[in-house]
């Protein structure tokens, strides 16, 4: 949300960002998008919950902070208070076996 003192300030307010369901237990809710597709926003996991398929990151990269829980890429667990870096081109296979929630961001969509 944007104000008339702040232009161009935004706020968002992660229990009222629209929901949506990207896999059975997985919901993403987008709290801003900026130009050239940047976007940020919550990632929601359930325990045991996996992407389907492999997450590329295209046409940019990701940025991840695991806000709560035990992320997983594929690879290794990252826990709460744990950043990453995911260059444009580069995937993984996110889950989890805790549930986790993730804040992500995307400079370039």
């Amino acid at each position: 949300m944007t104000t008339e003192q702040d232009p161009g300030y935004v706020w968002a307010s992660v229990q009222d960002a629209p929901v949506r369901e990207v896999f059975p237990g997985i919901r993403v809710r987008v709290l801003w998008h900026g130009d050239n597709g940047a976007k940020a926003a919550v990632l929601e996991m359930d325990p045991n919950t996996g992407w389907q398929g492999v997450d590329v990151h295209e046409p940019g990269p990701e940025e991840v902070f695991v806000v709560t829980g035990v992320f997983n890429d594929g690879d290794r667990d990252y826990p709460a208070g744990s950043f990453i870096h995911a260059p444009a081109g580069s995937s993984h296979v996110p889950q989890t076996r805790t549930g986790c929630t993730l804040f992500l961001f995307y400079p370039e969509g």
